[in-house]
């Protein structure tokens, strides 16, 4: 896969435990167990383990039961409801992988359910942190996950056909040729068409980038590519449904570029893609000689060379991304594929009009880009129009912060029709609604390949610290933290003491801290550099 610098999602890749998303995962010894009765109860060693959760919850994951359902304290067994009737063995497991070894599984046929054994607590916990942020869907359907009330499974592992699609998983997961039993058993997944909706999109992605990455898996036929809901989207044909399905395991949840653009994969309902015409955004690899169309240019040979000539040297190899490319991107001069003449200007609203400010919003959307001028609307404060550096940053922002829950509400980020944010006239009092912070020496991402843009992650209860200075101790920061109006539930200094995470009660307090804390003047004119993390303490 490329790298380029920004949040990549990734399990254990860092001291920190930071929750995320590897690129391989290998699965052996994996137990699978599969049941279609009521009788899960003889899957457990654990006889007061507390199964009145579990059957709560197993009447197809009804909301009328959920709510009896009590949240479990972490385990590394997680129990997977609303699952769609036809979800496969393959597709669950499929859920773990990204975050460590799936050690064994059970599926609940009849009730639309399954547990999922991982290897480690800290796995589980990971998945959990991340799936609270991101919404898991199978076959387009969005499902729930939650600690299970068990530390582990007891099932029977002679499911010959789950243990072949486990074999195929760990074959894929090894860069392995799956055998033609399990082929078989691959096979049955179906479509040979791929939707594709790239997450975090801070760097462009263009139709030649997907076909690199996705032959690897096999020929791929036809691509198109479009916008919707403000997403990158594309439709990828392989030539058989099997690559597709290797494809779908393989990539799916993954970082095209270290810590951004992250692949969301499902199977579409379409079983073949028409394509007109051969522009940036269809291909018909089948019939190179269908015309570009009208309006519709070519690809830019100069970016399709440049970003071509990276992915070459990236597949594979997961070397970064060149400087050039990646300063490029980061400077805006490269537009966000399916994203041209995209304003840079976000609209905010639903926001607690009693509490807000343009500081406040500066703070927090400075996070994932360099916020240049921020106006509250004068006669609709609830709402603000927010101008980033570019749209690519605009996009990331609108990513991260749509549906999160800032002053006790829930604030909805849309792309506004408008290209700046204008001042006010001189001599206009607005009452301090509108602030230009284009000179600002808070931008966290004006210094090209700075570290700040390996270090964007969703809002999380987790925020790292860090311009420490020596003699503020756990204590002093606990009680800075808690004074912000949160609840510390954890603390861990660095190595070095300069850094440190610390773990609010919930993602609200969280981002409120952030608001409040980033750059607080610690004495001696060190001033903390607050951020999210995607750690676990």
């Amino acid at each position: 896969m490329y790298r380029c610098s920004t949040p990549r999602m990734e399990a254990g890749s860092d001291s920190g435990g930071r929750a995320g998303r590897p690129l391989k995962r290998s699965i052996s010894d994996v137990a699978v167990g599969v049941k279609r009765g009521s009788d899960e109860l003889s899957m457990y060693n654990s006889p007061n383990s507390g199964m009145s959760s579990i059957s709560d919850g197993a009447s197809n994951g009804s909301d009328s039961k959920k709510l009896r359902v009590e949240e479990a304290p972490p385990s590394r067994v997680l129990h997977i409801r609303k699952l769609p009737n036809e979800a496969s063995e393959t597709e669950v497991i499929a859920l773990g992988l990204p975050f460590g070894k799936v050690t064994n599984i059970l599926t609940l046929k009849g009730k639309n359910q399954a547990f999922l054994e991982m290897g480690t607590e800290e796995a589980a916990i990971t998945m959990i942190n991340y799936y609270t942020t991101v919404t898991p869907h199978i076959r387009n359907i969005p499902i729930f996950i939650q600690y299970s009330n068990h530390k582990e499974l007891k099932t029977d592992a002679g499911n010959q056909r789950t243990q072949a699609v486990l074999q195929a998983v760990s074959a894929v997961q090894s860069g392995g040729s799956p055998s033609s039993d399990v082929q078989d058993a691959l096979a049955a997944a179906s479509s040979p068409v791929l939707r594709i909706i790239i997450d975090n999109m801070f760097y462009p992605v263009t139709l030649d980038v997907l076909q690199q990455i996705f032959s690897k898996f096999g020929t791929v036929m036809k691509i198109i590519t479009f916008t919707k809901n403000n997403q990158f989207q594309a439709l990828l044909q392989f030539s058989d449904p099997v690559n597709a399905q290797q494809a779908k395991l393989a990539l799916d949840g993954q970082n095209i570029y270290n810590s951004c653009c992250t692949l969301r994969i499902d199977f579409s309902k379409l079983v073949n893609l028409n394509v007109k015409y051969n522009n940036d955004k269809s291909r018909d690899y089948t019939r190179p000689e269908l015309p570009a169309g009208d309006g519709q240019p070519s690809l830019d040979t100069t970016v399709a060379a440049a970003f071509s000539k990276d992915s070459n040297s990236l597949l594979g190899a997961l070397s970064p991304l060149s400087a050039a490319a990646a300063a490029a991107a980061a400077a805006g001069r490269v537009a966000l594929a399916g994203q041209t003449g995209s304003s840079g200007v976000l609209l905010v609203s639903n926001l607690n009009e009693e509490m807000v400010t343009p500081q406040s919003l500066f703070t927090l959307f400075g996070v994932y880009g360099d916020v240049q001028r921020v106006k509250i609307l004068y006669n609709k404060k609830d709402s603000a129009l927010i101008q980033m550096s570019d749209a690519n940053q605009a996009q990331l922002a609108m990513s991260h912060l749509n549906g999160q829950k800032v002053y006790g509400k829930i604030i909805r980020v849309t792309l506004s029709k408008h290209q700046t944010v204008a001042l006010p006239r001189d001599g206009l009092d607005d009452q301090g609604l509108t602030k230009d912070f284009a000179n600002s020496p808070l931008h966290r991402f004006k210094k090209p390949g700075s570290k700040n843009f390996q270090n964007i992650f969703p809002p999380s209860a987790t925020l790292h610290l860090s311009n420490i200075p020596q003699d503020v101790t756990e204590d002093d920061l606990r009680l800075l933290f808690s004074n912000a109006g949160g609840t510390v539930k954890a603390f861990k200094f660095f190595q070095d003491r300069k850094m440190a995470l610390i773990q609010m009660s919930t993602v609200e307090e969280a981002i409120q801290a952030l608001i409040d804390l980033h750059n607080y003047n610690m004495g001696g004119n060190q001033h903390l550099r607050v951020s999210f993390s995607k750690s676990t303490i």
